[in-house]
């Protein structure tokens, strides 16, 4: 009978944004875990300079597009129109690989750099998006979802990566120079292609015309930080904290790089981080709507800590422990990523969801800044340095999480 009809398990938008995000990460990922190789290969001739140049590359890129984020937020919220900036971020990102063709550090930052302004422009709206078409009582599992498919997508881009590098093109594999990385970046054009063709049939969630009353009574978008719920800004304050050693995981994969591994194996480990955090974001989403958002996101946060601080102590003789502490570090994302966005959703003021997850990832983006670039640094002197400064940062936004922050009884 009709009235007996199984309800779906997730809105339409939320399986397109989750399928735009796996055809994306497919292709940000064929990229990304050999950028340091890329750039390794480039700077051949000026090697002491590697680490602060991809420190510059990753923090401007990261910190310079983030200032979209907050903007793009408020004004999906002020219009009312989550698909459309969503389809003009992706296309920027994908229309930036292009610049990848060309070998030069500061193209390389001009890449890495539009890309993330897409990022900036399509995140806040994406997200909005997904958490209007979701019941409350089901964010988590609706972002643990999202967060699954572009962890998914980040796998399948590893994987097919890691075997154009070992068996089409061992030239990258052994980093002979910048041409030899041409061939994998122009195949990835094709899937971050697919992702935005996918996302044209997503609906708003917001009707066209509405009553004018109505949206006299509506909430308005509010961009006074001040105003929002004092838990909300304290775990703002802890995210800041936290990002100040949360570098670009490109410092994870050059020191493991630099360890003794090589190109493909480093891609391995890669794999199977992206692996554990597809397998298991979904289910720590879920356990957040049970639980709540803050007791995964404390132990994600401390298991974050534990990983840095031994990537900053493990040798060339131990080298092997990092096949242990990359899908350990899966599992730090597993917990935390999809989790911040439901408990900032869930605390955001009325009308301000957009504005406010637009905050956070600003919060996030203005903090990557600093971290890559100390983190550049403090590896041209002690390539361990970064890593144990990151665990003490994260121990200290733990202890702002535990004891300051409160959370609606759930």
């Amino acid at each position: 009978m009709p009235g007996n009809k199984a309800k779906p398990i997730f809105h339409r938008n939320v399986i397109i944004t989750g399928l735009t995000s796996f055809f994306t990460d497919i292709s940000s990922e064929m990229i990304y875990p050999i950028l340091q190789g890329f750039i390794a290969a480039i700077m051949k001739t000026q090697s002491a300079f590697l680490g602060p140049v991809l420190g510059v590359i990753e923090g401007v890129s990261e910190s310079t597009a983030s200032l979209l984020k907050v903007f793009s937020g408020y004004f999906s919220d002020k219009l009312q129109k989550r698909k459309a900036p969503t389809i003009i971020g992706y296309t920027l990102s994908w229309a930036a690989k292009a610049l990848f063709l060309f070998p030069s550090w500061y193209t390389v930052l001009g890449a890495r750099l539009f890309d993330k302004v897409g990022k900036g422009i399509r995140t806040a709206p994406r997200d909005a998006l997904i958490s209007e078409s979701t019941p409350k009582e089901q964010q988590g599992k609706a972002f643990g979802f999202q967060r699954a498919m572009d962890f998914a997508g980040a796998f399948m881009g590893a994987v097919v990566c890691f075997f154009i590098v070992k068996y089409l093109f061992p030239a990258a594999d052994k980093m002979t120079g910048p041409s030899a990385f041409y061939p994998i970046f122009i195949i990835s054009l094709v899937p971050a292609f697919i992702g935005v063709l996918v996302l044209f049939f997503a609906k708003d969630t917001e009707p066209k015309t509405a009553n004018n009353n109505a949206n006299a009574n509506k909430p308005k978008p509010n961009l006074n930080f001040r105003k929002y719920d004092r838990n909300l800004q304290l775990f703002f304050l802890a995210q800041f904290i936290f990002t100040l050693g949360n570098s670009s995981n490109q410092f994870l994969l050059l020191r493991s790089t630099n360890l003794g591994f090589s190109l493909s194996s480093v891609l391995l480990m890669y794999i199977i981080f992206n692996f554990t955090t597809s397998v298991f974001a979904v289910q720590f989403g879920k356990l957040s709507d049970k639980i709540g958002c803050k007791k995964p996101l404390i132990a994600g946060y401390s298991l974050y800590a534990v990983v840095y601080i031994a990537f900053g102590f493990i040798t060339a003789d131990t080298c092997y422990l990092l096949w242990v502490f990359w899908p350990i570090y899966g599992l730090y994302y597993a917990m935390t990523e999809g989790v911040e966005k439901a408990f900032v959703a869930r605390t955001a003021p009325e009308g301000s969801k957009g504005t406010a997850l637009g905050f956070y990832n600003t919060i996030v983006g203005v903090g990557l800044l600093p971290a890559s670039v100390i983190a550049g640094f403090l590896f041209s002197f002690l390539p361990s340095a970064p890593f144990v400064f990151g665990g003490i940062m994260a121990a200290t936004a733990v202890a702002i999480l535990s004891f300051t922050v409160k959370e609606a009884r759930h």
